[in-house]
């Protein structure tokens, strides 16, 4: 999948089931490896994400499924909060979104 960064901007995201999650505020890029590794998000449903006093999220690029006129993501089985989701990560390496203090 190849696209320029800057079409991303702005572009909102959905999981694959339909469910709007955010519009795209910046990317994470690991220049080592010459990669997308996450997309920051922010306006996050709270139905689906729960960012607490946060306003965004990092969607790991892994989850994009394509791009085009938007972003559509894997599909969340379940509303992500902030507190379970530093308890996952510690515990098993938990693949939960992380969230962001953007």
């Amino acid at each position: 999948m190849e696209t320029e960064l800057s079409s991303l901007y702005g572009q909102e995201v959905y999981t694959d089931k339909g469910a709007y999650i955010g519009k795209i505020e910046d990317v994470k890029v690991n220049i080592t490896e010459k990669r997308i590794s996450g997309l920051a998000v922010q306006d996050i449903n709270p139905n689906i994400f729960d960012v607490g006093d946060k306003k965004g999220i990092i969607i790991p690029y892994r989850w994009v499924m394509a791009i085009g006129d938007i972003v559509l993501i894997k599909h969340v089985r379940r509303r992500i909060g902030a507190k379970e989701e530093e308890e996952g990560k510690e515990e098993e390496g938990s693949e939960d979104a992380g969230s962001t203090g953007r």
